[in-house]
C-alpha cells in the first residue's frame, strides 16, 4: 500500500521554518531538522500510515490532504478527521513507537516530509534545545487534538442525553 513515487523533493530551510517544527527553532536548527529528514510523494488514495502498524516517523504536510480513516472490520472506512498541509501526522507513534490506531490516506496527490526518531534522537547530544522545541510543537498540536476530542466528545454527550436544552 505504501507506494510513494520515487522522491524529487528536497526539504529545504524554509519549509521546515513555515512548518510547526521550525516555529521557534533557529536558522541553524533549520537547516540541520531540513537535513535529517525525507521527502515523499504520495498519491491519491496511498496510505501514509496503516492501521496496526508501527511507524516511528514524526510525518508534515507539505501540500495536499490526508484523511484519518479507522477501518470497520468489513473492509469498510470510517473517515475521522482531514489534515491539510501545514498539519503533522504519526506524532504519537514517533513518541512511543505503538501500533497506530487509523490509518492515514492520501485526499489528493500530496508532499510530506518525515523525521526518523532515530534522526531525530541523534540531536539530543548535538542540539538538545532543538530536541527540546521540536517536543514542544509535538505536545502543542497533540493538544490541540485532544482539546478537540473533548469538545467532540461533550457535544456528542449532550446529543444523546438531550441535557442543557440544546437538542
Amino acid at each position: 500500500m505504501n507506494q510513494s513515487v520515487a522522491n524529487p523533493l528536497i526539504i529545504g530551510s524554509e519549509t521546515i521554518r513555515r512548518s510547526p517544527l521550525g516555529e521557534e527553532l533557529s536558522d541553524d536548527q533549520c537547516a540541520a531538522l531540513a537535513a535529517a529528514v525525507s521527502a515523499r510523494q504520495l498519491k491519491e488514495g496511498e496510505f501514509l500510515i496503516e492501521e496496526g502498524h508501527q511507524d516511528e516517523s514524526l510525518h508534515v504536510i507539505v501540500k495536499g490532504r490526508l484523511e484519518v480513516v479507522k477501518g470497520t472490520g468489513g473492509g469498510d472506512w470510517v473517515s475521522l478527521h482531514f489534515l491539510r498541509a501545514g498539519d503533522m501526522a504519526g506524532e504519537l507513534g514517533f513518541i512511543d513507537g505503538q501500533e497506530h490506531s487509523a490509518a492515514l490516506r492520501a485526499v489528493s496527490d500530496c508532499e510530506v516530509f518525515s523525521l526518523q526518531r532515530s534522526a531525530f534522537e541523534a540531536f539530543l547530544d548535538k542540539d538538545p534545545d532543538l530536541v527540546y522545541q521540536v517536543m514542544r510543537a509535538i505536545v502543542r498540536t497533540v493538544h490541540v487534538i485532544l482539546r478537540r476530542m473533548n469538545a467532540q466528545y461533550v457535544e456528542l454527550t449532550n446529543y444523546i442525553s438531550k441535557q442543557h436544552g440544546r437538542y
